[in-house]
């Protein structure tokens, strides 16, 4: 079976002689529009993965019928019968894929005669040019998708073979010229025909003008050139070309009657066989024309001009970079700005790596094409690539020229081709960086700054009104920067000046299918991303398959970053070969490394993967990804939690945690110590509080049981860490899980979560209610070592709202719990507590009660409660005015903890270290430690400790006479506390700022 667009969609189906195929094929049209639509549509993407909304769009254009899903199958099962085998059209999780073999469609074996008639007519091989051109323009039928509605798009597909047949006319009369004989009568009606039908193509006109000399009839000829040039200076103001010009000249002349110029279509010898000297062959000057919109990279394109203009020999540039960031633009660019300095010629080759619809060149074929550019003769060219590419050198060796070779695939395809002349240039875009390729400089390109893009936008688009609107703020934020998209909006707004910039915002941010609206004529980001996926997915190599793969399970889980440990757990495949998946993405810019070993892709490529992952997948994947979280969790819960009932009780399982937790912590190797699991805890938290977020209140219990798993679990990393705006998110996504599921003990947990986050964040009232309520449920649940932790807490919450006497008595009660359990920790945090107590009153007796609790630390190995025990004694000290006593207690207190993480206690110490010099007088010790605390809350989002450590930021500054930054500071804490508890600083900061000046 073949396929036919050079006209209306067919199918050509082989003839049968005596039962066996003839070889010939014979056309048979498509009787259904709706069938030619449809088959037209995947023929414009054979071989690729077509989806079902560009289907639809195509069948249907924007509105497409409710019942649009079942129509669409029904046509494609018509068009299934239509075909020879059936299995040609396969169903993917994203669309249809229509597989076409080689030879199979006509416009592959146009396109192939194209490139071979091209080459025979650079080597003036007449005969083959004519054999060519007449087997291209055998197999047109007519306008390619002639009388299919614009809905299937493919307009730029239609010029573009347009353009080819009229190139392949010209080449066919040019070698019919050439050749000479009774042929030549015969061409004067058709040229006669062509040149009215392009009254401005000069080569058609010139051609004529050739062919009415060569059988006498002169006079005629001039009548031609007479013609063409009233109408070009009439319409144009342009004299006609060189070419007419020399067919001119031929005429006036005689030519043919003096020279025997006939073997030669432009009027001059065939170079084969003249008595006179060939002309030689102009200077290569093949550079496309300038980007007309180019916006900044100054930087970047500064930094290209000093490589390619530098003394050193053999300059090699690289610039890299994701689809439609921009890399042929710049490339150009930079090449039109350097063009004088290489007098020699500018070579410009498009190497078609990431081409929609093209196959990369070979490197053999990239030499043929650079060698007859060079005037090389056909002939002449070596048939091994080596000895190709050692021509290539030689020639260019003594030159000084600049080649630009486009969208390489690899560095192989490009290390051929590199000139060995000292004085050439090389410019290779790439979205590899091309690491393999020796003695490059590199440039990778990122998407255009949030001004750049507006710009680009504003100019692309010709809307003026687009500066500085929010309109425009938000379409660029839509497009990812990217300029190929912003080129796209760019392209929707100058064709329809009555969709506003605010509409068009709105159609890209209120769909799920954003990629739909960066499509317009030739330029789509889709195709643009679709091209390396599913060079990857077809890949005969493993690495390519699994960065496929890979990339769908991105798109189906969709977070933040990816590390490769989740990946591998994603894709069912080892973290050995993950990392090589991950390599790859990385190579054909699908994916960003934002810092070692965390990967992120930009917003279209999300959007892309998103599209090519299903349902299923998207559905497994967020179950895998919640069993390896909890798991992994459970492990560093054990990493930085200190052996003990703290530890055992968060990892008791709750009722609706789901059954094979256990199993799944089996698959995961326990870390090394407390410091490796904060790490991972560090990359990956914003995960876990991506996926606790979006599947708290999913309709599936297994998934919203491993919500409130992982809540409980990771909850002692967030809080020791201080991750405020994250343990928020966490303690509601678990508490709303555990509500829904009925789980009482889970809920426990969640309320007392919380109510450690409002401590930490100085809402004492708020704590103490959470906690009050946890307290209840594990009363009911007879759950002793929570009643003791929980009136712990009530302790320390009453405490600091200044109703002691009810402290006292949760805090007895406490540590009659812990005595009873035989839990000398909380044992020792309770007798801290009860310190922190009465040293209101007693401050030499809080001592005491710090020292047992440090004394049972010290037998027990518990960090926290050593280093809490030193903070408190220095608190004692300082309160009886004492702060030199104080001071080694605070630096023992941060030595003790290390790299444990307490950052309660951390900030605690760090803001008694703080009052501590500033008391001792050593201000400027004081102001570093100062500055550091301030550093370390801002990073967490903790306005509480931030604000308290502001407030000595502001009596260190007045210590140094600076009044104005020291109010500023106290202005700034006073906002912050507000809502808080906090009382006592509340009142020193109000007296502060109500000093006069």
């Amino acid at each position: 079976m073949r396929f036919g667009l050079l006209g209306p969609p067919v199918l050509f189906h082989g003839k049968q002689e005596g039962g066996r195929s003839s070889g010939r094929y014979e056309a048979r049209a498509i009787a259904s529009p709706k069938s030619r639509v449809l088959l037209a549509a995947l023929l414009l993407d054979a071989g690729r993965v077509v989806s079902v909304e560009s289907l639809k769009d195509a069948l249907w254009g924007g509105e497409p019928p409710v019942s649009a899903q079942a129509s669409l199958h029904n046509h494609i099962t018509r068009l299934r019968r239509l075909l020879d085998d059936p299995g040609r059209l396969r169903t993917v999780p994203s669309g249809y894929v229509l597989r076409i073999d080689e030879g199979e469609l006509d416009v592959h074996v146009f396109d192939a005669h194209v490139i071979q008639a091209r080459a025979a007519h650079t080597g003036r091989d007449w005969r083959r040019v004519v054999r060519e051109c007449s087997g291209a323009l055998a197999l047109w039928r007519g306008a390619p998708l002639a009388g299919l509605p614009p809905e299937v798009g493919g307009y730029a597909f239609a010029q573009r073979l347009g353009e080819a047949r009229l190139l392949l006319l010209e080449w066919r009369y040019d070698a019919e010229l050439a050749l000479g004989g009774p042929r030549l009568h015969e061409l004067v009606p058709e040229l006669a025909a062509l040149t009215g039908e392009y009254p401005l193509r000069e080569v058609y006109h010139r051609q004529l003008m050739l062919a009415l000399h060569r059988t006498g009839r002169q006079a005629e000829a001039l009548a031609v050139h007479r013609e063409l040039r009233t109408r070009l200076v009439g319409r144009l103001g342009i004299e006609p070309g060189p070419g007419v010009r020399e067919a001119h000249v031929e005429v006036l002349r005689g030519a043919a009657g003096e020279g025997d110029s006939k073997g030669d279509p432009k009027g001059s010898r065939d170079s084969k066989g003249s008595s006179e000297p060939a002309r030689p062959n102009p200077s290569p000057a093949q550079l496309p024309p300038p980007p007309t919109h180019f916006i900044g990279r100054t930087a970047v394109r500064d930094a290209l001009h000093r490589t390619l203009t530098a003394p050193d020999p053999y300059p090699t540039a690289v610039i890299s970079g994701m689809a439609g960031v921009g890399k042929s633009a710049l490339a150009l660019h930079v090449a039109h700005r350097l063009a004088e300095r290489f007098p020699d010629g500018q070579l410009h080759l498009h190497l078609h790596g990431a081409t929609p619809g093209m196959t990369p060149l070979t490197p053999a074929q990239a030499l043929i094409t650079l060698l007859r550019d060079l005037g090389t003769e056909p002939c002449r060219i070596p048939e091994e690539p080596e000895a190709a590419a050692a021509l290539l050198r030689s020639l260019l060796a003594p030159t000084r020229t600049l080649l630009v070779l486009d969208d390489a695939a690899s560095a192989a395809q490009v290390r051929p081709l590199l000139p060995g002349g000292a004085g050439c240039g090389v410019i290779v875009t790439s979205r590899s960086p091309l690491t393999a390729l020796d003695g490059a400089t590199r440039f990778p390109l990122a998407p255009l700054s949030d001004d750049e893009s507006a710009e680009l936008l504003r100019r692309a688009s010709g809307r003026d009104g687009l500066d500085d609107t929010d309109a425009a703020r938000l379409l660029v934020e839509l497009t990812g920067r990217l300029p190929l998209a912003l080129r796209v909006v760019a392209a929707r707004l100058a064709a329809r000046r009555a969709l506003t910039p605010d509409a068009l915002a709105g159609q890209l941010a209120a769909t799920d299918d954003r990629l739909h609206h960066l499509e317009y004529d030739d330029l789509s980001v889709r195709r643009s991303l679709a091209v390396a996926h599913d060079a990857l997915a077809a890949s005969e190599r493993e690495a390519d398959r699994d960065a496929a793969r890979t990339l769908r399970r991105i798109g189906a889980l969709d977070l933040p970053t990816y590390g490769a440990p989740l990946l591998a757990r994603l894709a069912g495949t080892g973290e050995h070969r993950t990392e090589a998946a991950l390599d790859r993405l990385l190579d054909v810019a699908l994916l960003e490394e934002t810092t070692y070993g965390r990967y992120a892709p930009h917003d279209l490529v999300r959007d892309f993967a998103r599209e090519r992952a299903g349902e299923q997948d998207t559905a497994g994947s967020a179950e895998t990804a919640l069993h390896w979280y909890a798991a992994v969790a459970e492990r560093v819960l054990a990493a930085i939690v200190e052996p003990g009932p703290d530890r055992e009780d968060r990892r008791r399982p709750t009722p609706s945690q789901p059954g094979g937790h256990a199993a799944h912590v089996g698959t995961v190797v326990p870390f090394a110590g407390a410091e490796e699991a904060l790490a991972w805890g560090d990359g990956e938290l914003e995960n876990v509080v991506a996926l606790a977020a979006r599947y708290a209140d999913d309709p599936a219990e297994q998934r919203a049981g491993l919500v409130s798993t992982l809540a409980r679990l990771i909850f002692p990393y967030a809080h020791r860490r201080g991750r405020v705006a994250e343990m928020e998110v966490l303690g509601q996504a678990g508490l709303r899980a555990a509500r829904r599921l009925g789980d009482a003990a889970a809920e426990a947990y969640a309320l007392v979560d919380l109510a450690g986050l409002h401590f930490l964040t100085g809402r004492q009232n708020d704590a103490l209610a959470l906690n009050d309520s946890a307290l209840a449920i594990w009363r009911r649940l007879d759950h002793p070592s929570w009643i003791r932790r929980c009136l712990n807490n009530r302790g320390l919450l009453l405490d600091g709202l200044g109703r002691r006497a009810e402290a006292g008595e949760a805090l007895e009660r406490s540590l009659e719990y812990a005595r009873r359990l035989d839990d000398p920790y909380g044992e020792a945090v309770t007798h801290s507590h009860l310190g922190n107590l009465v040293e209101h009153s007693d401050p030499r007796a809080a001592i005491e009660r710090h020292r047992r609790s440090l004394a049972l630390g010290d037998e027990i190995g518990a960090v926290v409660v050593r280093h809490s025990a030193h903070c408190n004694i220095g608190y004692a000290h300082l309160r009886l005015g004492q702060p030199a006593a104080a001071l080694p207690h605070f630096e023992e207190s941060l030595r003790i903890l290390g790299g444990h993480a307490d950052w309660h206690g951390e900030s605690r110490t760090r803001l008694g270290l703080v009052r501590t010099l500033r008391l001792l007088g050593r201000d400027g010790r004081a102001a570093r430690e100062c500055a550091e605390l301030l550093g370390r809350a801002d990073a967490r989002a903790d306005r509480y400790t931030g604000a308290l450590a502001r407030h000595q930021q502001g009596l260190l500054l007045r210590e140094r006479g600076h009044i104005g930054e020291a109010r500023e500071e106290w202005g700034s804490a006073l906002a912050a506390l507000e809502g808080t508890d906090e009382q006592a600083v509340v009142r020193e900061l109000r007296e502060l700022l109500a000093r006069p000046v």
